[in-house]
């Protein structure tokens, strides 16, 4: 790996970049979390002492110049975070195609002090960028030339820097996990698609969804994937060309396996193995005409890119707006145009042009009809999901799984089972375990109630058909507890495991899942039938289990508060001034209120892990007083973890703003209670459910397949996400590193974080850089 000039970690000081012109635009289509990358933009570079300017309207109001581009202050970019689209606007520009119009453009930058771009659009708008970089030296020697530049100018204005951050809901960009826009476009599908599912439902119907996707199936695929549809259709993998029979006999046997309704998702550029266009209507008329079925046809068409930007999509465009920037302060006359981009949960820097290269690479693939080439120079994540959902959407195992009389042959008894708080993306979990241990011709048993049902013995096998529908559910279907086995408890455990001769166990849960784990793999030398594979997948909303920087059901929560908080504070629109204590859940950990509170626009988080003294919080209160003051805002808005501090609990927190801050604003609180856990599973939630319980299968079977013990450290651990991968890590070396009194881990990756939630609402902070710079190559290394 190619690390970048300065370590990464490296410390940026309040004013440190005093005099440097910014500016940042907007170009191409829009997409949901633009605003929060300009927001980021802007701030994190008045923080660093630079002058920032919008450019409105992209690169037309670059080539245009005048009211087009004006120099931002921090109230101007106040109140946008939780909007769709872009408020600097975006527009499609013949003129900066040209020669003379980038002169123009280069022209306006260079009166107002402008070496440093920040540019948010698609692979064109980058490309474009690019060029313009490349021909700045030369552009102002002609403008020089022409005197309207002076020879001070030339030489102080002599080099252009570029950095992009790619927005587009289609997620077509190489070199990145997720583009600005696509999880809230992902939003906007699955809950149209959740919505027909009822009416399809009550009328026994098919429906047909196009969604967007001219040149990339990301949205389909996914779509596909996190809402339980039948068939899907995407320009990268064309079906074979016998599809109408093979989709007309798969709707056919589903009907009669009692199925009474039917799901199926074509991307807008969908098309066959000659590139002919494989349409909705195209696909309705087979269905029609073959099974006579009633199918309707809805086109989702712009509803994918409006609505306000999703939680991850708030946090990735604060993320990357602050890494664009310090990307911009490191630049050199040596350096590449960057684009900032997420690697799994790293911030990275790209070479831009590679990734473009590489973009138009999927392009020339798929012109050329080399399918199995473009589907993998979209990067292993996207060949993924697309094995995945071919795999989750048999109708029935293979035969080769099953011998005459209808056993299986795979010869493993595998249980699956939960333990802790319930939480979305359990039974997308669940659903994914069982048919892909099913598809091997392994035989699942789940365990209804926790430890409780293991105890009692109640197991029961789970068939193919019996997790149908599971996904789109939140909650935890086979039942959940928080009791912990016990000395007492132990030996009934052991005796139901050997009595159903269950070879491996996976538990799905929070701290109770972990601690349970832990406790069967340390009592192995007592009780024999421990000594099995084990393995656990990290599911809390409090996102508080050690050797994971994600559990499933945190991103769910996280959306739920986001989008709480937002109609909180619609609800003073028009009064006078308001402040909205907020209380969230987590136990004592402050993930929720932290990346809440950077989703939401807050002006303060106190959670657990940073302890808040009586002087820090009235420093807090006289600061938002002074924001309501001067700063043109009329709503504040305070996070505050339920175990952040005993003394300084949330009504004490209410008090004192109301009486420090009431010559200013009035108090509110709202406690959000168990409204955090409940909700239909984010798409971020479904997807990890699914793609760590198919992790989690190949785990086990390589362990029963290859490993003749299992009493080694290694044959118990938690599958999580860490960085850039999925990891696999031993239980008991993970107990060295957590803290039992909290229920908490020693090291949270998010507490890096939180300066920037500090420095976004206008405190003094120190933050540090997170972002490591890779090759275009090293990034299709990514999470899987």
């Amino acid at each position: 790996m190619s690390v970048d000039q300065h370590p990464k970690g490296r410390p940026i000081h309040q004013g440190s970049h005093k005099g440097k012109g910014i500016a940042v635009l907007t170009s191409g289509g829009d997409s949901q979390g633009m605003n929060a990358a300009t927001r980021a933009v802007v701030r994190v570079g008045i923080y660093l002492g630079c002058k920032v300017y919008f450019i409105k309207e992209g690169y037309q109001g670059l080539v245009d110049g005048g009211d087009n581009i004006v120099e931002a202050s921090w109230s101007s970019v106040s109140g946008i975070i939780h909007k769709g689209g872009t408020v600097i606007g975006s527009a499609r520009c013949k003129d900066f195609t040209t020669r003379p119009g980038r002169i123009s453009g280069a022209q306006n930058l260079v009166d107002r002090g402008i070496t440093n771009l920040v540019v948010i659009g698609g692979d064109g708008s980058l490309t474009g960028a690019n060029i313009f970089r490349q021909e700045w030296p030369g552009i102002l020697d002609e403008l020089l030339a022409q005197k309207k530049i002076t020879e001070e100018q030339r030489g102080k204005y002599g080099h252009l820097n570029i950095c992009g951050m790619v927005g587009s809901i289609d997620n077509d960009f190489c070199g990145t996990d997720m583009t600005i826009g696509t999880d809230s476009a992902l939003h906007r599908i699955i809950d149209c698609v959740d919505a027909i599912v009822s009416t399809a439902y009550s009328h026994q119907r098919t429906f047909i969804l196009e969604v967007m996707g001219r040149h990339c199936g990301y949205l389909a695929i996914v779509g596909g994937l996190t809402t339980e549809a039948d068939f899907v259709f995407i320009p990268e993998n064309p079906p074979l060309p016998d599809w109408p029979q093979r989709l007309c006999d798969k709707l056919g046997q589903e009907r009669e396996a009692g199925q009474r309704l039917n799901i199926i998702i074509v991307a807008e550029g969908a098309i066959d193995r000659n590139g002919d266009p494989i349409s909705a209507e195209k696909i309705k008329q087979v269905v029609v005409d073959n099974l006579h079925q009633d199918t309707r046809i809805t086109v989702l068409g712009h509803v994918q890119r409006g609505g306000s930007p999703s939680a991850f999509d708030r946090v990735l465009g604060c993320r990357m707006g602050a890494e664009a920037v310090m990307a911009l302060m490191e630049a050199t006359v040596e350096s590449p145009a960057y684009v900032v981009s997420l690697d799994g949960n790293q911030a990275i820097r790209l070479p831009l042009m590679a990734c473009v290269e590489k973009t138009k690479a999927v392009a020339k693939a798929m012109e050329e009809k080399q399918w199995d080439l473009a589907v993998q120079l979209r990067g292993r994540s996207f060949a993924r999901n697309l094995d995945t959902f071919k795999m989750l959407t048999r109708l029935k195992p293979p035969k080769s799984a099953y011998d005459a009389e209808g056993k299986a042959t795979g010869g493993f008894t595998l249980a699956i089972m939960h333990a802790g708080a319930p939480c979305c993306g359990m039974n997308a979990a669940v659903r994914s375990f069982v048919r892909n241990c099913i598809y091997r011709g392994d035989t699942v048993l789940g365990v209804h109630d926790g430890v409780d049902g293991l105890i009692e013995g109640n197991l029961e096998e789970i068939k193919w058909s019996d997790v149908t529908g599971w996904v789109a559910q939140g909650g935890a279907f086979l039942g959940t507890k928080r009791t912990l086995p016990t000395s007492d408890n132990m030996p009934l455990i052991a005796a139901q495991l050997k009595k159903f001769q269950v070879k491996a166990l996976l538990i799905i849960g929070g701290f109770e899942a972990y601690q349970t784990v832990l406790m069967f793999a340390e009592n192995r030398d007592k009780f024999k039938a421990f000594a099995i594979p084990l393995i656990c997948i990290p599911a809390t909303i409090s996102n508080n289990v050690p050797g994971t920087d994600f559990s499933l059901g945190c991103d769910t929560a996280l959306n739920e508060i986001t989008e709480i908080c937002d109609r909180i504070r619609q609800s003073a629109q028009g009064t006078k001034r308001r402040t909205f204590i907020v209380e969230t859940m987590g136990g004592y950990c402050g993930y929720l209120a932290t990346m809440a509170g950077l989703a939401g626009g807050a002006d303060a988080a106190y959670i657990f892990e940073e302890s808040s003294t009586i002087e820090q919080l009235v420093t807090d209160v006289k600061h938002l007083s002074s924001k309501m003051a001067t700063g043109g805002i009329s709503r504040g808005l305070v996070l505050r973890n339920e175990s952040a501090n005993e003394n300084y609990n949330t009504d004490f927190i209410q008090r004192l703003y109301s009486e420090e801050g009431k010559e200013y604003f009035t108090t509110r609180v709202n406690v959000l209670g168990h409204m955090q856990q409940g909700g239909s599973p984010t798409p971020f939630d479904r997807n990890m459910g699914t793609k760590m319980a198919a992790k989690a299968v190949e785990w086990l079977v390589d362990k029963l397949m290859n490993d003749k013990s299992f009493e080694t450290p290694q044959s118990a651990v938690m599958l999580g996400i860490v960085r850039r991968q999925y990891k696999f890590t031993p239980l008991q070396e993970l107990k060295l590193y957590t803290d039992f009194k909290h229920r908490i881990p020693c090291d949270q990756w998010w507490l890096k974080i939180r300066p920037l939630l500090r420095i976004l609402a206008k405190h003094e902070s120190t933050y540090e850089e997170e972002g490591v710079a890779i090759d275009a190559e090293e990034a299709t290394e990514s999470i899987t």
